[in-house]
């Protein structure tokens, strides 16, 4: 069974740097593509940015310039790192994964089979 966990989340104020993580465990063969999504109060959940391994990175035009995904090593796991954040970055950020390439949909939920619970980031001006 594939298991899917972030950490690295936390309250910060607005300006500054965090990087969170994610980690897959449990999988037979490298995967593919890892992404992360996040979900604000009230709000529906929104992709934020993906690594495809054959295809490279993908970021969500709202982040892009700020935030930056990138694989750690050739393990299953990645990092966001997230810099000059802002009370609208705040939102439960989760991870999720594939065995497939992602290039074609890397922003559809379904393109993802495999879920984390999410890591709370949480920006305060």
């Amino acid at each position: 069974q594939v298991h899917v966990v972030e950490s690295g989340g936390g309250s910060v104020q607005t300006g500054v740097s965090l990087r969170i993580s994610c980690e897959a465990s449990g999988v037979t063969r490298r995967l593919t593509c890892m992404a992360w999504f996040r979900q604000a109060p009230g709000k529906e959940r929104e992709w934020v940015a993906s690594f495809d391994r054959n295809s490279g990175a993908y970021h969500a035009g709202p982040v892009r310039g700020r935030f930056r995904i990138s694989p750690v090593n050739a393990n299953n796991e990645v990092y966001l790192q997230m810099n000059t954040l802002g009370p609208e970055d705040t939102a439960l950020y989760f991870c999720a994964a594939t065995e497939t390439t992602c290039e074609r949909h890397p922003a559809w939920n379904t393109t993802y089979p495999y879920w984390g619970q999410g890591t709370q980031v949480t920006v305060s001006s």
